[in-house]
């Protein structure tokens, strides 16, 4: 008698969609259904801090969108994140629907804290880099600073080789982005507040 083995329930959008609505975000990663608490405040003053900066700039510009969570990413049908902070560059603003956003942003920023750090860290930091994220952002609230990523032959069409570091930037530095041309951000005006 051949033996029968249980198959791991896989969660998809549509599953995602009949969640409960509370004070938890709700993500789903290969089919795998991830909950964290909502942030603490300083995590949603350093948060602002950043996306005030990104969206002042991308609009001066008119380079696109930035978005902040909740707002869902769908990446796949077994792949739907909430990241704190993203934008999308001006020419793949078709990705934006009515209910959420069909595709990869160009640039997330993840604000870790200790329910997220191994997630952000590890677990998305994979999937981004799978489904072409070009630049990826892990904002440390403890050490304060900002790590920068970005996918590896990122000059070339939507690359699968992973975010490699180009650098931690601390207080009383400044670093560029890689996808937003000539954004540039002093790391002490991220953790004011």
């Amino acid at each position: 008698m051949k033996e029968q083995t249980k198959q791991a329930i896989r969660f998809t959008y549509e599953d995602y969609l009949h969640f409960p609505d509370d004070r938890k975000r709700y993500q789903i990663i290969d089919g795998e259904v991830y909950m964290v608490p909502a942030p603490v405040p300083y995590h949603q003053i350093v948060s602002s801090n950043i996306e005030f900066m990104l969206r002042s700039f991308v609009s001066k510009h008119n380079l696109g969108q930035v978005f902040r969570a909740p707002c869902d990413v769908i990446l796949s049908n077994e792949d739907v994140v909430q990241p704190d902070i993203f934008f999308i560059s001006k020419d793949r603003l078709k990705i934006i629907t009515e209910k959420n956003i069909a595709g990869p942003p160009d640039l997330i920023i993840e604000v870790l804290s200790s329910y997220t750090v191994k997630l952000d860290r590890t677990i998305k930091k994979d999937l981004y880099a799978r489904y072409g994220v070009l630049e990826y952002w892990l904002v440390d609230l403890a050490a304060k600073k900002i790590e920068v990523m970005i996918l590896s032959g990122k000059d070339l069409p939507r690359q699968q080789e992973g975010l490699s570091s180009i650098g931690s930037f601390g207080v009383n530095q400044v670093f560029e982005s890689k996808v937003i041309k000539e954004f540039s951000m002093k790391v002490e005006e991220a953790f004011k507040g």
